[in-house]
């Protein structure tokens, strides 16, 4: 496999994880929580808290239909707050939007989905598929994350950036609950 063609980055202070073969992108983050498997899960199928942690550092979120079922998913938009964003959004200047399909949902356990952005950027093209899984570690849950296929247009350090702001929000908004 040519270097340029595969890579592995360990950023060991948010234990975030890329690694690139040769046609599939594959990104990973990890964090405990202080809350129940229960109320880590309710977070993702819950607008209100949805809207509240999934939207990264910098960003705003707005649930606009979900459908919390197998087969079921979410149409969400995530809203630049600076005037002028570094980065573009990937549907207008200031927004991404974006559906997800979810193609298993285990209660406690686990959320399969497949999200695919509303952008008309061909490198955002295709269904980037994420496995979130919780696992009950005392009285904590070790929540982790495997993204596949992420579009080619979303580097490598901004998705780690964004996967370790999510996971500290999911983090404060469930403990908060307790």
């Amino acid at each position: 496999m040519a270097a340029s063609s595969s890579y592995r980055n360990l950023l060991r202070s948010g234990s975030v994880v890329t690694q690139s073969m040769t046609l599939q992108r594959i990104d990973r983050a990890e964090r405990q929580i202080s809350a129940s498997p229960d109320d880590v899960y309710r977070a993702f199928l819950q607008p209100a808290l949805l809207e509240r942690w999934l939207p990264p550092a910098g960003m705003s979120g707005k649930v606009h239909e979900i459908d919390p079922t197998d087969g079921g998913g979410y149409v969400m938009s995530l809203y630049y707050h600076r005037e002028a964003p570094a980065m573009l959004g990937k549907t207008s200047k200031h927004e991404d939007r974006f559906r997800v399909v979810f193609d298993h949902l285990e209660p406690r356990r686990q959320v399969v989905q497949r999200v695919v952005f509303d952008a008309t950027d061909p490198s955002f093209e295709g269904a980037m598929k994420q496995t979130w899984t919780l696992g009950k570690v005392g009285q904590k849950t070790t929540v982790s994350v495997v993204c596949e296929n992420v579009p080619e247009a979303i580097r490598p350090e901004d998705h780690a950036a964004g996967l370790k702001s999510s996971l500290r929000n999911l983090a404060a908004v469930v403990e908060a609950a307790d």
